[in-house]
């Protein structure tokens, strides 16, 4: 079982169950997951990520783009909900993206923490950021990368979140050692229970409901 299955697995034997607004959810508080590159690859070859899709939402995050609109002309339909323009929403902050990217690869400083942090609490939001910091460090020539999540859908949201997290480390030129996610609250939504279990025991096609 990689490692993404494994906190799926231990959501479901071991989650506490609470309810807000979206519906009943299970959850952990305080989960951490250390991915190598080898891990990555077990995820990646062993869960049907929508990659394509997933690498033409950041390359707009990544060029500020809030319409959205042009999320669905890329085939990228999980924003409709949001209304026409995301507003404090991941293009916000990820437009910062590239010029730190840039500077990381000119500087390599071992002795520099290059933070991106995201979601500003005092500003209007139709989709706050579930990822709130990420942080890249250089240790030995090797990249370290360390994220923080105040809020994770396990079945939706994370696989995504570790996507584009791996494709932001794939714009630095040092190999990768590690990409490490701390997940504040990760869960699975009740109605989406039963599915997991399928996806854990080996279903193929498994489709999750969006909740929002």
């Amino acid at each position: 079982m990689n490692k993404y299955y494994a906190i799926l697995d231990k959501i479901l034997a071991f989650g506490r169950v609470q309810s807000n607004k979206k519906g009943n959810i299970k959850y952990l508080l305080n989960e951490q997951l250390s991915l190598t590159p080898g891990d990555l690859l077990e995820i990646f070859e062993g869960h049907n990520i929508a990659r394509k899709k997933l690498k033409s939402e950041l390359h707009l995050f990544m060029q500020g783009e809030r319409c959205v609109e042009k999320y669905r002309a890329a085939g990228i339909n999980w924003w409709d909900y949001c209304g026409a323009i995301l507003v404090n929403s991941y293009p916000t902050y990820f437009e910062k993206l590239p010029p730190l990217i840039a500077k990381i690869n000119k500087e390599k400083r071992n002795s520099k923490n290059y933070v991106l942090f995201l979601g500003a609490t005092d500003a209007e939001s139709n989709q706050a950021p579930c990822l709130s910091l990420v942080q890249f460090q250089i240790d030995e020539g090797e990249l370290v990368l360390s994220a923080y999540q105040r809020s994770s859908d396990a079945n939706l949201g994370l696989p995504a979140d570790i996507y584009h997290l791996y494709l932001m480390t794939r714009q630095i030129d040092l190999p990768l050692r590690s990409i490490t996610l701390n997940l504040g609250n990760v869960h699975i939504y009740e109605n989406n229970i039963g599915k997991t279990h399928e996806l854990i025991e080996g279903e193929e096609n498994v489709k999750f409901e969006l909740n929002v």
